[in-house]
């Protein structure tokens, strides 16, 4: 088979488990609070694919020069980006419902450029802007404005994105010193899932007990969503571009929205229906204008 194909197969797969995984994160705080849910994933997300990394990457990392102290500064950063944009968009679901938590969180793609141009002076396309606003105006159809709690839960989700934007900037940065994708994915979980216990052990009740009522949820979202979609985020950045790649990843909002209609009996009204394809619309826009108008230039 085509290695591209293969690619878009992994690519989808991987936006199906991100966004079907926020009906799990919706559903698993029945028993558990929102920190320790993220702690519980992370954790788990990192046992599985632990042994990918000792099967892929441990000894070629073993063999190779590095400076350990900025690969720990790295992952520590990296670390700390992947719980806050977890934790916030975790709580996000307390007051929000899954379609605005997944179409908000996908404004990351937006955001990218933007943080990448203020932390780096990296020259930003002109199609962002207008990108920019059609989010914003999108924003504005998804978001219940007369809902003072929906305004909570879509504003924590918004702050999660910039949280995921600094997260793909720096993983970017990382892997040109440090090319071991799997060593990230596994590490920064770990990381992660301690950045999350702290506040888990202080606010929160913990028990095996309780934890085992959310196994389910806690399997889907952690093993699934955070182990394997990694893996599957890996295998198809190594053959697509990442423009492509991007809008499909962005798809996790429609997997979502779909899902909580369906599962959850959570109806998108027309409104809000809009409000996703504008959104969807300008991230689509913003990664395929910089690409037309390149070859235009060219041609």
């Amino acid at each position: 088979m085509n290695k591209n194909i293969i690619a878009i197969i992994c690519a989808t797969s991987c936006s199906f488990l991100w966004g079907t995984a926020f009906i799990a994160q919706d559903t698993g705080m029945d028993f558990i609070g929102p920190w320790t849910f993220s702690a519980a994933r992370l954790t788990l997300g990192f046992l599985a694919l632990l042994p990918f990394f000792f099967f892929f990457e441990f000894n070629k990392i073993k063999k190779a020069k590095l400076n350990y102290k900025i690969v720990t500064v790295y992952m520590f950063l990296l670390g700390f980006f992947l719980a806050c944009g977890n934790i916030f968009q975790q709580i996000s679901l307390l007051y929000t419902d899954v379609a605005n938590s997944a179409v908000f969180t996908v404004l990351y793609v937006v955001i990218v450029p933007v943080l990448a141009y203020f932390l780096f002076s990296k020259k930003i396309h002109r199609s962002v802007w207008p990108s920019v606003i059609m989010c914003l105006i999108g924003g504005l159809f998804l978001s219940e404005l007369d809902n003072l709690r929906v305004r909570i839960g879509d504003s924590l989700v918004v702050v999660g994105a910039f949280f995921w934007a600094l997260h793909i900037v720096y993983v970017s940065k990382f892997l040109k010193v440090f090319n071991f994708p799997i060593a990230i994915a596994t590490f920064q979980c770990l990381i992660a899932s301690m950045f999350s216990a702290i506040p888990a052990f202080s606010f929160e009740l913990i028990s095996f007990e309780l934890l085992s009522l959310e196994a389910l949820e806690l399997i889907y979202a952690g093993v699934l969503s955070s182990g394997i979609a990694f893996l599957l985020q890996i295998i198809a950045l190594q053959h697509l571009s990442p423009a492509p790649a991007a809008i499909i990843f962005s798809l996790e909002g429609v997997f979502a929205s779909i899902a909580a209609w369906f599962l959850l009996d959570q109806y998108l009204n027309e409104f809000k229906i809009l409000g996703i394809m504008i959104i969807l619309f300008a991230v689509i826009f913003s990664q395929i204008a910089p690409i037309y108008g390149k070859k235009s230039y060219e041609n």
